[in-house]
């Protein structure tokens, strides 16, 4: 067959039935320094002059300078098409410097030819089925190199890359699969478009590798591209197409077809049959070892960000600066720090779902500055902190951190989350005006959410939960991606890998810095009588006042309750107005056994009178004896009563209802959250608190 090939274009030898790429390439440096082809003329230094196989008269050799710019390669699988890419590039890098030809390799289903080519300085980047994030950042780093390209032609007034003494290196975008490329990522054909008509100029060359050529290849593209390769095709339409003739579908599909192509240049009148070098693991290790040393070619495509980032492996920060990460920006050909500016930077909002990596972004964030502090968790700690700074009575740290905004929100009581989202716009005011740097996080931007984050000069989109969120978060539609790894979000237009905490030491032998106190905290007392008459409100009388005797004693307390006479301690001259009160129904806690006698008081004592807001209701004159001569207690699940029984008119410091909370009320009728005594074991019905 191979002859039959031969004698139709009136050659007399037969195609090689195997070529290896030694056989072609040019000796190494001491035999021909001079980069030539064995029996051809040397290559000349501004060309890209390369040997692939071998036609039935010798070396096959193109230089994809005079003879391209461009080239398109077709072949169905299995009829050498990888092999003879990888082979001309390795011959390419036999025969030129990485300063004079670097490549870009791009397999778009999933294949590996190009993986053994790595170790070769020339070899600037090896690209693997691209994702939509990394099919934005190629057309953003193809175009910035044609721009810088641009630049340099610009600078040096050289009208070409040949013209520029050497400042600019040739570089060759090898693309397999290109169909396939084309119909995941279609955006990416008119990158390539335009390096196809641009390229010459600016030293970019395309070697395009596919199944098929019609359409798939546009007509302005293939018309840059006059050097054409067809191994084996199925269709004669795609071999008319790639080399005028049918001769590519003749081709036969054994092993023994595999590697046959077709050539034609600009200057043939007809293809010429020839076999594809094949490049053995010896000779890619001899090439390897050879350039091995050589500078690393400058690569157009940056390395896509690592999916996990820590902050040692990054540039310093400046002074009064904290390293965020590491943004991408490939329009710059660059990869650089990004750093928040402590007392400088207004702040950011962290919008992401579950797991996208919020929280870890903060604590990092908070570990690398003494100036930095976390909200606390506690809801509690959360409004009091935030209520002293905005009040004026916590001055503004330099750097606040406020995670879970959302979730703290829903935690509050309607009134609540109200009270406490106005303060934190008010923190994050005070903030801007006096030197302080506020970063908050959330799942999602809705309602409150985006009057805070609105406050805010930038916001950093991780991975949201659907795409509506997203959106709602201010993201772009098409920078949706479900699948971004934790820390991974979208700031200020570029990509960005947050860093991650700083690990602490096995064993817990961290060093001061990290031991410090990172979470602001607001003091909540324990709550100890302030005068010998107290009168606590409790929705649960009986067991409130069980609690309380089992600190300050059973005779300190009484249960204001139906029937039962309240005894006050001698010398209080609250008598009278007690009796006056008449009898109040208790909260049903002494229904159905025998009621306890009422204990006296010792003279001056403590006396604790426990009663439900009914009850304090029918004693009111009692009530307002101990507002205004004693101290008055209520539980926080007693909070509607605060207002209609001690006339506080303002928002009380949150406190957890069912948690041994309470509010006292200062002469000035200020509330005050404290800690109640815990329960200590139960007390039995015959030493309950008298009645």
């Amino acid at each position: 067959m191979v002859r039959h090939l031969t004698r139709e274009h009136g050659e007399e030898a037969a195609i090689p039935a195997e070529v290896a790429l030694s056989d072609v390439l040019p000796p190494a440096p001491g035999q021909e320094a001079d980069g030539s082809v064995p029996g051809r003329p040397p290559a000349r230094a501004e060309g890209l002059r390369a040997a692939i196989g071998r036609d039935a008269a010798g070396v096959v050799a193109l230089d994809l300078v005079d003879e391209g710019p461009h080239a398109l390669v077709t072949g169905v699988t299995g009829a050498g098409k990888s092999e003879l890419l990888v082979s001309w590039v390795v011959a390419l890098a036999a025969a030129h410097t990485p300063e004079q030809v670097g490549f870009v390799l791009a397999d778009f289903k999933g294949g590996t030819a190009f993986e053994r080519l790595r170790a070769l300085p020339h070899v600037a980047a090896v690209i693997t089925d691209l994702d939509a994030s990394g099919a934005e950042r190629g057309v953003r780093s193809l175009r910035a190199e044609l721009r810088r390209r641009e630049g340099v032609l610009a600078t040096s007034g050289a009208r070409s890359v040949a013209e520029t003494g050497g400042a600019l290196g040739r570089l060759v975008i090898v693309v397999d699969e290109f169909a396939a490329l084309l119909q995941e990522h279609p955006d990416l054909a008119a990158v390539f478009t335009d390096i196809a008509a641009r390229g010459r100029a600016l030293g970019v060359h395309l070697i395009l590798g596919t199944q098929r050529a019609t359409g798939v290849i546009r007509d302005a593209l293939a018309a840059n591209c006059p050097l054409r390769i067809a191994l084996r095709v199925t269709d004669p339409a795609d071999s008319r197409a790639m080399i005028g003739s049918d001769a590519a579908a003749a081709l036969p599909g054994d092993a023994g077809g595999r590697g046959l192509a077709y050539l034609r240049r600009p200057q043939d009148a007809v293809p010429v049959a020839f076999r594809v070098a094949r490049t053995g693991a010896q000779e890619l290790a001899v090439l390897t070892t050879r350039w091995h040393g050589a500078t690393q070619a400058q690569s157009p495509w940056q390395p896509a960000l690592p999916r996990r980032l820590h902050r040692a492996g990054l540039a310093a920060a400046g002074q009064g600066e904290i390293v965020l990460g590491l943004a991408d920006e490939p329009e710059q050909q660059r990869q650089r720090t990004r750093t928040l500016r402590v007392g400088e930077d207004r702040g950011l909002a962290v919008f992401g779902g579950p797991g996208s990596g919020k929280s870890s972004i903060l604590r990092a964030a908070v570990a690398q500055t003494p100036d930095g502090f976390l909200l606390p968790a506690d809801p509690e700690q959360a409004w009091s902190v935030i209520d002293e700074i905005a009040e004026g009575r916590r001055p503004v740290p330099p750097l606040l951190a406020v995670d879970d905004v959302d979730r703290r929100l829903a935690a509050f009581p309607l009134e609540y989350a109200s009270g406490w989202a106005e303060r934190l716009q008010r923190v994050i005011r005070l903030a801007a005006e006096r030197g302080g740097t506020v970063v908050l996080s959330a799942s999602r931007c809705t309602g409150q959410l985006s009057v805070l984050a609105d406050l805010l000069p930038e916001r950093a989109l991780l991975r949201a939960a659907s795409r509506t969120e997203h959106l709602t978060a201010g993201g772009e539609p098409g920078s949706y991606d479900p699948d971004r790894p934790p820390g991974r979000a979208r700031l200020g237009g570029a990509e960005v890998q947050f860093v991650l905490p700083d690990e602490e030491p096995a064993g817990g032998a961290a060093p001061a810095a990290r031991r410090r106190r990172t979470t602001l905290r607001a003091d909540t007392p324990r709550w100890e009588p302030r005068a010998l008459l107290v009168g606590v409100v409790s929705p649960t009388p009986s067991r409130t006042a069980e609690t309380l005797a089992a600190r300050f004693g059973l005779a300190a307390v009484q249960v204001l309750r139906d029937g039962a006479p309240v005894v006050l301690p001698e010398g209080e001259g609250l008598g009278d107005a007690a009796a006056e009160a008449g009898r109040i129904r208790g909260d049903g806690g002494g229904a159905g056994r025998e009621r306890a006698a009422p204990r006296e008081p010792e003279p001056g004592g403590l006396l604790l009178l426990v009663g439900d807001a009914d009850a304090w209701q029918r004693q009111y004159a009692l009530w307002q004896r101990i507002v205004r001569t004693g101290e008055v207690v209520v539980l926080a699940e007693a909070a509607r009563d605060l207002r209609m029984l001690a006339g506080v008119r303002e928002l009380p410091p949150y406190a957890t209802p069912h948690a041994g909370r309470a509010w006292t009320i200062d002469r000035d009728g200020r509330p005050s959250r404290v800690i109640l005594p815990a329960p200590q074991g139960d007390v039995s019905p015959a030493a309950r608190p008298a009645a």
